[in-house]
């Protein structure tokens, strides 16, 4: 007797057990079975002023106990001079027909700059006809609320932003590289940063942070003009001199007689565009010049760095 009444305890506590796992399990996954949750699969957008291109964000859907029927997708838009926004408006409603339970249904959205700018309004105007207008750092904000099989409309945390800038705008890997110092050639490819940023200031002017060739602390500027030609300024866009590592930036066509040991002419200062896989390279030539012992000069291809 005491042996069975031992195994009916023993019954009773391993039921216990799988009652209490099984609520575990219905706790752990309960995020899961509420439905409505987004995963983006690009949540930063680089919208290039200028290209005329057609853009796509897209995302995921997680099917659990609930299942969502729809996505509506709302866009508004904010300036960077101002910091104002847009009111917030329905851009999209993407219906979901993948409802299985345990799947991830895809879902996206497609837009131009049209698209875009239809229908909002900032500080009472409508937004500029030609993204030309557009500043820099100005950017547009996706929001995405989905709609449950119940009837239910769950607003979730997941936004995309969509940030004008310039297509060369980015991160560069250096590929090629030498930097002649009076004639003698001093550093190679191993010797640039692993990364170098690149910032746009307009639609043809870009910023280089940090690095002048091999060398830190300096910030100068070039430009990109519509045939792909690179170019450097004399001034700055606050109109200072440029110079690089504190000295006057000189160029192939400033000073030709000082560039014997690095390509010039059409060998360099140019685009090779990538529109498959958008890793660009810009082929440059450019140099500073001292006064007490004569130019350093360099030559670099960049290339950008693509995630």
């Amino acid at each position: 007797m005491k042996n069975i009444k031992f195994l009916i305890l023993s019954l009773l506590s391993l039921s216990m057990m799988v009652s209490c796992i099984d609520d575990d399990n219905d706790e752990l996954t309960g995020g899961a079975t509420t439905g409505g949750l987004i995963s983006l699969n690009n949540a930063a957008i680089g919208y290039v002023v200028g290209n005329g291109a057609t853009y796509t964000a897209s995302g995921n859907i997680y099917q659990g106990k609930v299942k969502t029927v729809n996505v509506d997708i709302y866009k508004s838009f904010t300036s960077s001079a101002s910091g104002n926004s847009t009111e917030e408006i329905l851009y999209d409603s993407v219906a979901i027909t993948d409802t299985e339970l345990g799947t991830n249904a895809p879902f996206s959205t497609s837009f131009t700059y049209e698209d875009l700018i239809e229908g909002l309004t900032l500080d009472g105007s409508p937004l500029p006809a030609s993204d030309s207008e557009l500043n820099i750092g100005d950017y547009w904000t996706l929001r995405y609320e989905s709609t449950l099989d119940n009837g239910e409309v769950v607003a979730g945390a997941a936004i995309t932003k969509v940030s004008v800038g310039t297509r060369f705008a980015g991160l560069y890997r250096c590929l090629e590289a030498e930097y002649y110092r009076i004639g003698v050639l001093t550093y190679t490819a191993s010797d640039w940063p692993s990364e170098t940023t690149i910032e746009s200031v307009d639609a043809t002017t870009y910023r280089v942070v940090e690095y002048f060739g091999a060398f830190n602390g300096n910030e100068w500027y070039f430009q990109i003009d519509e045939n792909d030609k690179i170019s450097y300024p004399d001034e700055t866009p606050s109109g200072d001199a440029q110079t690089g590592n504190g000295q006057p930036l000189i160029t192939c066509e400033s000073n030709a007689g000082d560039f014997g040991d690095v390509p010039c002419g059409s060998a360099t200062n140019y685009v090779e565009r990538d529109d498959v896989n958008g890793e660009d390279k810009l082929y440059m030539t450019f140099g500073y010049y001292t006064s007490g012992s004569g130019p350093r000069t360099f030559y670099q291809v960049m290339e950008k760095i693509v995630e």
